[in-house]
């Protein structure tokens, strides 16, 4: 058959033959080092994975096999050696040379594979980040006769194997040797080689050394005996100060053995948002994955930083975090019953504990609390909230009235705090994250329990009424006061309270709050949309100006006669109410108050000129 024969056959047959993938090795480095790994710094932690991987393995055969891991660093490159399993030639070829194929799926291997660190079989190839050669000299503990191989690999994807004499490589198991790439020295220097394997490799289970430095620390700190729980507190306290850069208010075991976890949380000294995503160091069997893992504990345990060790979880292809299934969930909800178990410890034993740390993280427990009515029940002694009564726990304020009222805003506390408490009506300002949801479940843990919410009508209610006669006498006064309030959509009511030092009171409510707002919106809307505003009033109660007949200005006030001045007086207090509340100001108040100020300047030239 001739080329041309040949040619056409192969052309007719080709669309019925299976292809194969070309792989550009240098594209699928650039891949791996810009959008895989974070940073080139984890070439290390694969090369100590696949070592210590391979000392598992053989360890897996001989129990009492060496489980020795060196790096040395020098003349430019790194050497790791190990006494693992090695490799043969057909595992060189089958594995080595085969990208995403991995020795733990080898035959005998699969059964143990939860024992490895690397299950995904990237392998050597995460090391041509810094490398622009890869050099393997392996010697197979399973066919202790074949002779060491030799695995030569570059970054343009070529390769070349080949067998070496035994005086190569005596003993069983494997040596690495890389040859940076143009730009990457620095990341085999010898300093960077030791501070990046104490990095990723403090709690390997074997005997890791750099240059003859040993670089393993085991026990954990949090595994460790300690002679008292004050030294172990003052031990692990240092731990965490080394580790994040902060001294601890307390520090919280994390051992679950069912979740395969050990470790330890360090809780923050200061205040964080509940809204900053924590993050957390995590070993995989003592290799460290990452320093920042965000999803292991409950969104409410922001107060703490912690780091363990764990068998249990699954990292991402990547090996830098963690990978969200159900292993997870489990984990972290044994982790948060852990640190609830911590806090009731606290309520329970040690009260001057528990209140430095609420002193600086309330809300955590608030957060808590209100999805956990037992968290709820062990803290009502010690969380804070704002009362009338000043500082106080849920429980001491229940104790003291007998209905708990709550506002759900701090403005609408601010307008009725002082004029409750002078009518012996007990609030709590539940305008601050969490509290108003907590003060409507007491009543789930404190059976009996009244909650109100305190609208304009209940603190209405509490005033004293002014005599009939008295109101009537002032009927004009009333009547002018109401004309010049009215577009501002507030009713101007006439009672007796404490403190006389208040002269008049503004309240209203949400209901009155939302009608203004669709008032004003209804103002500057066009012609449909006005429309459709207006079809929207309702019956909705109106803000109030609560005049206080006990106050001498108010007396005084009431005295007047000039309409326009009555106009003027009136503005005037309900702008000063406005402002003792602390509300924010509308355009139109901030306008009434400019007139009601220029207006009284100028009664009083006016009245001064006259004499």
């Amino acid at each position: 058959m001739d080329s041309q024969t040949s040619q056409s056959s192969q052309a007719s047959q080709s669309p019925h033959q299976p292809h194969t993938f070309q792989v550009d090795l240098r594209g699928l480095v650039d891949l791996l080092s810009h959008h895989l790994y974070s940073s080139p710094k984890v070439y290390l932690r694969e090369l100590l994975q696949n070592a210590v991987d391979a000392v598992t393995a053989r360890r897996a055969e001989e129990p009492d096999a060496p489980a020795l891991v060196r790096l040395h660093a020098a003349d430019g490159g790194l050497r790791v050696e190990d006494s693992g399993v090695g490799l043969s030639e057909s595992d060189v070829h089958a594995l080595l040379a085969t990208i995403g194929r991995s020795s733990k799926r080898a035959e005998g291997l699969q059964a143990a594979r939860s024992d490895f660190l690397g299950q995904f079989g990237i392998g050597l190839l995460a090391c041509f980040v810094v490398a622009e050669r890869i050099r393997v000299v392996s010697r197979s503990a399973r066919a202790p006769e074949a002779p060491p191989v030799e695995w030569t690999a570059h970054d343009d994807g070529s390769y070349t194997v080949r067998t070496l004499p035994r005086t190569e490589r005596p003993e069983p198991g494997t040596t690495v040797y890389l040859t940076p790439r143009a730009g990457a020295a620095e990341w085999l220097s010898p300093e960077r080689v030791l501070t990046l394997a104490r990095e990723f490799g403090a709690l390997l289970p074997y005997d890791v050394r750099v240059g003859g430095e040993r670089i393993t620390d085991l026990p954990a700190p949090w595994d460790r005996p300690y002679p008292s729980p004050a030294t172990r507190r003052v031990a692990l306290a240092r731990h965490c100060h080394e580790l994040f850069g902060f001294t601890p208010l307390d520090s919280i075991g994390l051992d679950v053995p069912l979740a395969g976890v050990r470790g330890v949380a360090y809780v923050l000294p200061s205040a964080v948002s509940p809204a900053q995503r924590a993050t957390h160091r995590v070993h995989l069997k003592g290799m460290l994955l990452t320093e920042r893992a965000e999803q292991l504990l409950p969104d409410w345990a922001f107060f703490v930083r912690c780091v363990l060790d764990t068998d249990s979880l699954r990292p991402t292809a990547s090996r830098e975090s963690l990978y969200e299934d159900e292993t997870l969930a489990a984990v972290r909800d044994a982790l948060g019953e852990r640190i609830r178990s911590w806090l009731t410890g606290l309520a329970a034993g040690d009260p001057e504990r528990l209140a430095a740390f609420l002193a600086v993280h309330h809300l955590g427990v608030k957060s808590l609390a209100r999805h956990d009515a037992d968290m709820l029940r062990t803290m009502l002694p010690w969380l804070p909230f704002e009362t009338t009564d000043g500082q106080l726990s849920l429980e001491e304020f229940a104790q003291r009235h007998p209905v708990v009222h709550f506002t759900r805003t701090v403005e609408e506390y601010r307008q009725v705090a002082p004029i409750a408490s002078a009518q012996g009506v007990g609030v709590v300002n539940g305008g601050y994250t969490y509290d108003s949801e907590l003060v409507e479940a007491l009543p789930r843990v404190r059976p009996g329990t009244v909650v109100a919410e305190l609208d304009a009508d209940t603190v209405t209610a509490h005033l004293d009424v002014v005599d009939p006669a008295g109101e009537l006498a002032l009927s004009g006064f009333l009547a002018a006061a109401r004309a010049k309030l009215d577009p501002l959509g507030c009713d101007v009511v006439l009672r007796a309270f404490h403190p006389l030092s208040v002269p008049a009171l503004h309240l209203d409510d949400r209901a009155a709050r939302h009608e203004q707002a669709r008032a004003d919106a209804e103002e500057r809307a066009d012609d449909l949309w006005a429309g459709i505003l207006g079809s929207l009033r309702g019956g909705a109660p109106r803000a109030r100006l609560v005049l206080n007949h006990l106050n001498p200005l108010v007396r005084r006030i009431s005295s007047i006669k000039d309409p326009e001045l009555i106009g003027t007086a009136t503005e005037s207090l309900y702008g000063q109410a406005l402002l003792m509340a602390q509300r924010p100001l509308r355009p139109a108040d901030s306008a009434l108050l400019n007139r009601a100020f220029i207006g009284l300047l100028e009664w009083a030239t006016h009245g001064e000129s006259d004499r």
